[in-house]
């Protein structure tokens, strides 16, 4: 598996178009991937199927002049900028037995996911799988914070598997930061109707340690190269630069 790392001067829909472009590569007989990015902008990434108008604040992303993207794959609206370091994981499903379904997938990537993120905590927190798809971390009182939230898109031969690893509040302007998002309309059983303020939290460590938890977990220990710009900038032009997309419901 090779490892990605994307500049953080790309625009919001650049990032979103490396990734569905890795995946492309991949599905076509390319190497398996481990891709990081972290942007340098805030924006706010909405699940494929998602209304956009039930769970962005619309208003307050226009006042902070905060732009709102589409992701090619499931999972929830999240909030992006410093702070917030993105992992994608491009798999070929025919070596690895363990991605034949998608709650299969859910289960073994977010196993191996845990796995790398009690590594890097040690004794200082307890880490789980939570929901489906969530990475949560366990306080002295035995509350659980959700840290991560995760997402897949399957092709016929390969899958993408990303999340956000959140690191730092403070970078996205706080906890105001969480306010670009409305009360989701499905939430898991654990946030218990607590507040983005009160369900969310922060992994006390540093992007570099995650990601070199990351990269030890899965075997990412070679060097590879972003999609070629051609590829990235027709996704972005055909889909991510337009609110056909993005606003699409």
């Amino acid at each position: 598996m090779i490892c990605v790392n994307l500049d953080s001067s790309l625009t919001p829909a650049a990032f979103l178009a490396s990734e569905e472009a890795l995946l492309d590569a991949t599905e076509s007989g390319g190497p398996e991937v481990l891709c990081f990015w972290e942007s340098a902008r805030p924006f706010v990434a909405v699940g494929f199927g998602q209304s956009v108008e039930r769970e962005v604040d619309l208003p307050a992303c226009r006042a902070a002049n905060v732009p709102i993207l589409r992701r090619h794959s499931g999972g929830g609206a999240v909030v992006q900028g410093p702070g917030c370091l993105n992992y994608a994981l491009i798999l070929r499903q025919d070596t690895h037995p363990a991605l034949g379904t998608v709650g299969e997938s859910n289960r073994w990537i977010m196993e191996r996911n845990r796995r790398a993120l009690q590594s890097v905590l040690g004794t200082a927190a307890v880490a789980s799988v939570r929901g489906h798809t969530d990475l949560a971390l366990r306080s002295a009182d035995g509350v659980e914070r959700k840290v991560s939230g995760n997402a897949q898109r399957r092709r016929k031969s390969a899958l993408l598997f990303h999340g956000t690893l959140l690191y730092s509040l403070e970078s996205l302007g706080g906890e105001s930061s969480l306010n670009l998002l409305r009360f989701p309309s499905l939430q898991p059983e654990y946030r218990g109707s607590r507040s983005h303020a009160d369900f969310v939290s922060t992994i006390p460590s540093t992007a570099s340690a995650l990601t070199d938890a990351w990269k030890r977990e899965w075997e990412a220990l070679a060097p590879g190269l972003p999609p070629d710009s051609a590829s990235v900038e027709a996704l972005v032009a055909s889909r991510y630069a337009l609110e056909s997309w993005n606003f699409r419901r």
